[in-house]
């Protein structure tokens, strides 16, 4: 193998890499359980036509959409508007691969987007683990216009935003994912330094990120009211101590119960744990204590 095949060599590996990374968080927020109203490996949470099989296999059939959008970031170097048009591109071929994966069922059309642009952020800058400068990186991408893609869609999360005045999966990642770096990765970080276990943290997190996102999710089936309502009962537990106590545990529970009353999955941010997990795993200065 001469210089060149193996430079090609390391940079697929580094893009197959990081496509392992996300779709690993993935499956990691996928199987986290108890989560509230969401699919874990309990059941369905509010769902009827969603399974854990069907999310995991559906998170598995991303991983090419996510190394291919890893190469287009490492290749450019740089948030150009070429690069934002080629990751709409491959995000939108991901999108039917999903669907056709999962039969017509949306399991990760938000994810996609997210984890696309974190995947890109990280591409570009491999030897800077910073989830706040990857979170940057991705901003700028995001923020860039995509003469390609659909003006209007029809999609639920898109409805959401227009019906109540809210930002949604668009605003979050032209933002620099806030709930993520301000929320999801701080509670993590200060659930696991005071010894909760690995699990507890990342429920912990979940609740972060819920008790502050206007989860379009939630706002498409059952509107302001609900989401209010679940933003407290989240900020709720976290304030009882946490769900490694008894009672957050308790307090997760009557939020989980809610969820199903109101019939919500807080999908949106579900995503943005993903999102989370993703950013978590490559900053080599984390100490990660086993899943128990």
């Amino acid at each position: 193998m001469n210089a060149l095949e193996l430079e090609f060599s390391q940079a697929q590996d580094s893009s197959q890499w990081l496509a392992g990374q996300a779709v690993d968080a993935l499956l990691d927020e996928a199987r986290l359980a108890p989560k509230p109203g969401l699919v874990d490996s309990r059941g369905r949470g509010a769902h009827t036509d969603l399974d854990l099989d069907l999310m995991c296999r559906s998170a598995r059939a991303l991983a090419p959409a996510f190394t291919e959008m890893a190469g287009a970031a490492r290749d450019t170097g740089a948030p150009t508007l070429a690069l934002r048009e080629s990751l709409g591109r491959i995000g939108r071929e991901a999108e039917a691969v999903m669907m056709k994966t999962t039969q017509g069922i949306n399991t990760h059309r938000g994810a996609i987007w997210a984890m696309g642009l974190l995947v890109a952020g990280a591409a570009m800058a491999p030897d800077v683990a910073s989830p706040a400068r990857t979170a940057r990186l991705a901003a700028v991408i995001a923020r860039l216009p995509d003469r390609h893609a659909p003006q209007v869609t029809g999609n639920k999360g898109e409805r959401a935003c227009r019906d109540f005045g809210v930002l949604g999966a668009r605003g979050q990642a032209q933002a620099g994912f806030p709930q993520v770096i301000e929320r999801g990765l701080p509670e993590l970080q200060r659930s696991r330094s005071r010894g909760d276990s690995e699990t507890a943290s990342r429920l912990n997190a979940l609740l972060a990120i819920l008790s502050g996102l206007d989860d379009t999710c939630v706002l498409s089936r059952a509107g302001p009211a609900a989401l209010q309502a679940l933003q407290a009962d989240a900020a709720g537990v976290l304030a009882g101590g946490g769900v490694a106590t008894l009672t957050g545990r308790r307090l997760l529970r009557q939020l989980d119960a809610r969820a199903l009353a109101f019939n919500v999955s807080p999908g949106g941010a579900a995503d943005l744990l993903a999102a989370t997990l993703f950013l978590d795993r490559l900053d080599p200065r984390v100490q990660r204590p086993s899943l128990l």
